[in-house]
């Protein structure tokens, strides 16, 4: 047997959509049939019969390796445990819900193969079936994080990419609570390629991703890599504070040479609401980066796992 694939699919409550993608990556695999795989299933404390599923699917097949969190984490948690306890040559992240094709395997795995790349990421080029206002929103949000931070994440970049075990290693080597997974693996660098393709309806259930939460989702990204906010408003600061200056100069030539003092208190009261609105705004933004700060310091395990058909494994990280 020769390298090992490891597979990770964090799931919560796919228990509709489990038993299809297994059946679909488990047929890619066996065309593989020089590479060992492990499955691992991380079950982000669904409210349905999702751990049920694992366990009938782990009795079926020995490659299926399951982990069931004490309680919802996050996707972002259920990525970093898969990571953490994947032993493969290659790692691969992909979603329950059939959306990352399970066919791409083979093609992903050939590519690292040549030697050339480290990491094969795939994006979406279509958005068919997404409603006008989440897809607007999704291409906004990559133009603006590519303006505000450092990192070029490619428009429709999923977090469907297969690495090596050397980007894997450097990526858990950045064992931050706020974790922005996109981010992360453009930010460890190493030689990446693009696979496209279009977008693919799911397969059963419904999404967990409502545009508040994925509105949400994309300020944590951009919090979590760039100071640009903050320097927004600090820059509306100084801005304000010449306004006003230019303000209090006016009022006074106005008094000096016409004698007229600034009459009713309607402006006065437009001017110190906005004054204070703005203060509002950069107190928030602060108020965010010192919320991510606090987190971080208290150094809570990023998942715990409350049950596993393995016996070495990271429980809580």
């Amino acid at each position: 047997m020769g390298k090992k694939i490891s597979i990770i699919i964090p799931c919560y409550n796919e228990e509709e959509a489990l038993s299809i993608v297994y059946g679909a990556v488990v047929t890619e695999m066996n065309q593989l049939a020089d590479y060992d795989y492990e499955l691992l299933l991380v079950n982000d404390g669904s409210s349905d019969n999702t751990l049920e599923k694992m366990k009938e699917l782990a009795n079926q097949n020995v490659h299926v390796k399951y982990y069931s969190f004490s309680r919802n984490f996050g996707k972002e948690a259920a990525i970093y445990a898969g990571l953490s306890n994947a032993t493969g040559d290659y790692i691969v992240m992909m979603d329950a819900d059939m959306q990352d094709p399970p066919a791409l395997l083979p093609k992903m795995v050939a590519m690292l193969e040549t030697g050339e790349y480290d990491c094969v990421a795939t994006r979406r080029v279509t958005r068919t079936g997404e409603g006008v206002i989440r897809s607007f929103g999704a291409r906004m949000f990559y133009k603006v994080i590519r303006k505000m931070t450092n990192i070029n994440i490619a428009d429709g970049a999923r977090d469907y990419q297969m690495m090596t075990r050397q980007m894997v290693d450097s990526v858990l080597a950045l064992t931050e609570y706020n974790r922005f997974s996109k981010g992360i693996f453009e930010w460890v660098g190493y030689r990446k390629t693009w696979l496209e393709f279009e977008n693919v309806e799911r397969a059963a259930g419904e999404t967990k991703w409502s545009f508040w939460k994925l509105l949400l989702y994309s300020l944590e990204g951009i919090i979590n890599f760039s100071n640009v906010p903050l320097n927004v408003s600090s820059y509306l600061g100084m801005g304000m504070t010449g306004v006003s200056f230019l303000a209090i100069l006016f009022i006074i030539v106005r008094k000096l040479i016409f004698g007229d003092p600034v009459d009713g208190w309607a402006s006065t009261v437009c001017i110190i609401t906005f004054v204070g609105g703005i203060q509002l705004f950069c107190m928030g933004i602060m108020g965010q980066y010192l919320s991510k700060m606090y987190s971080e310091v208290k150094n809570r395990p990023h998942y715990i796992i409350q049950e596993t058909n393995t016996v070495e494994t990271k429980l809580n990280n």
